[in-house]
């Protein structure tokens, strides 16, 4: 059987969403179209108004319908103190855990030279114009333990720590809970690596 174009063409599209192959992307198409045109137009009024009215924050490039996110204007935040993250999800993540009370910098991404991914590109140049400007005295790297996310923490630490800027990196290791003999070697070995004295 043939599909319309235009239904080869929803099928296609919904396929740029992470984790959606061709098999899944058909069957939401199908099901939107079959039993739920309602649902279909309202995910498309939604989606048109989020293009519209979302955008970057101007400090730290989190997602945010203002000017400056309110994660930036909160005057109870400590300014001093930047957490750089990969992407607004890690934002929310590193908020859902109530721990952090700082500012924050969303790369949107990793250095990736294959990918052409650059400083340029992380707008590296305007986070340290930031840091430099506003007096900030600890930066926190949250990158992802993925060889990318390393480098980039790594690019980073060598370009504030010239700048006299205190860095840090988070922890990763093994998760609470968790037993040892489930627990991969990488992430034993940043577990090792990562240890502090019990006080």
């Amino acid at each position: 059987m043939q599909f319309s174009p235009a239904l080869l063409a929803l099928i296609e599209a919904l396929r740029c969403l992470p984790g959606v192959g061709p098999k899944s992307a058909q069957r939401m198409s199908l099901h939107l179209l079959e039993r739920d045109r309602a649902g279909a137009g309202e995910l498309a009024r939604r989606l048109q108004e989020a293009i519209e009215r979302i955008d970057h924050c101007s400090r730290c490039r989190n997602l945010t319908e203002l000017e400056v996110c309110e994660i930036c204007a909160d005057p109870r935040r400590d300014a001093a103190t930047v957490c750089v993250v990969e992407t607004p999800a890690d934002v929310l993540a590193v908020e859902s855990s109530g721990s952090y009370r700082g500012q924050y910098f969303v790369l949107m991404g990793h250095l990736s030279p294959i990918d052409g991914i650059g400083p340029e590109e992380l707008g590296l140049d305007h986070f340290q114009k930031r840091v430099l400007e506003e007096g900030v005295t600890e930066v926190i790297l949250a990158t992802n333990p993925t060889v990318e996310g390393e480098a980039t923490a790594w690019y980073l630490a060598d370009a504030l720590r010239s700048r006299g800027i205190k860095v840090s990196r988070i922890a990763h290791g093994v998760p609470l809970g968790g037993e040892l003999e489930y627990v991969d070697g990488s992430t034993l070995a940043h577990a090792f690596s990562g240890r502090r004295p019990l006080e």
